[in-house]
């Protein structure tokens, strides 16, 4: 009985196979593309089989970060209070933007450790698979766990984080029931930072070069969105058409929603239609950032 060398391949079909195409080979034997990408559903369904994995993975990353440091995990909650001290000195004490706000400093920290939540997930998320190289192209497993897992690094830090800012908070006002509003605002936050950081992460994947832009890009934002100083203030002249755009920045909305549930006594924006917009910006970029990410999923890690 003869045999069929090792060497013979899909393009060069020998015996009862003379004739059949490529294609037509595959499908008599069953073979499918290497990392070829799946359906949505499976897909969707293969990255809840890897939750485990994914907190695992952003449980060690985050113990690993600040192992060289001494201070270690302190870092955690230290560097977002020295932005703080930073921002009251430059922008509340010398260009005066403490002065119309009550409670300057809960409310200045509120946002810097709001936005940096964001901004961090962001840059993460550009550098989840340019930086994953190795561990991607070793194991079969959905690649949006990548930046879904930065993510939950950055969430992490932030309830670490969230301890120091309650007893900010606390200083300047006692426990109300709107506080419980921080939690369905962080879970849409959270979710509009992961598909952010999807978008992000199949672009960094493309263009290694944007790594070094975000940082840049994420600052502009950051000085766009009234962490530092009131927002309706600083616009106040200006025309309609910015006025709406700035209304509806998502780093401002989540911003506004916090501080607002942390000091209700100190309405800075009346969120009247700001949670059907924080819904609204979660809702889009999740959805919309998760599909950008799977039509990808084949090229991650090729090259």
């Amino acid at each position: 009985m003869s045999t069929v060398s090792d060497s013979v391949s899909l393009s060069a079909p020998v015996g009862a196979d003379a004739g059949l195409t490529p294609k037509q080979l595959a499908t008599k034997y069953g073979l499918t593309v290497s990392g070829k990408r799946p359906g949505l559903v499976p897909y969707v369904r293969q990255l809840w089989q890897r939750r485990h994995f994914i907190v695992a993975f952003a449980t060690a990353r985050l113990v690993a970060q600040y192992t060289t440091a001494k201070l270690g995990q302190v870092w955690q909650v230290l560097t977002p209070l020295l932005n703080c001290a930073v921002f009251y000195l430059v922008f509340g004490v010398m260009m005066k933007s403490r002065n119309g706000v009550e409670d300057y400093i809960a409310w200045l920290c509120i946002g810097v450790f709001v936005f940096q939540f964001t901004q961090s997930a962001v840059m993460a998320g550009t550098r989840s698979i340019s930086d994953n190289l190795g561990l991607i192209r070793a194991l079969h497993f959905p690649r949006a766990a990548m930046p879904i897992a930065f993510t939950v690094i950055q969430l992490q830090q932030l309830l670490i984080s969230m301890v120091v800012l309650v007893g900010i908070v606390l200083f300047f006002t006692p426990p109300v029931m709107s506080w419980l509003l921080v939690i369905p605002a962080l879970v849409l936050q959270c979710i509009f930072n992961t598909g952010v950081a999807l978008v992000m992460a199949r672009v960094g994947a493309k263009t290694s070069d944007m790594a070094q832009l975000m940082p840049f890009l994420l600052r502009t934002w950051m000085y766009m969105s009234g962490v530092m100083y009131s927002i309706d203030s600083a616009i106040k002249h200006f025309p309609p058409i910015a006025k709406a755009i700035l209304a509806v920045n998502p780093a401002s909305v989540y911003m506004d929603l916090i501080r607002v549930s942390f000091l209700p006594d100190n309405h800075y924006h009346t969120p009247h239609h700001v949670w059907l917009i924080a819904v609204g910006w979660a809702v889009a970029a999740g959805v919309l950032g998760f599909l950008f990410f799977w039509k990808a999923e084949e090229e991650y890690g090729r090259g």
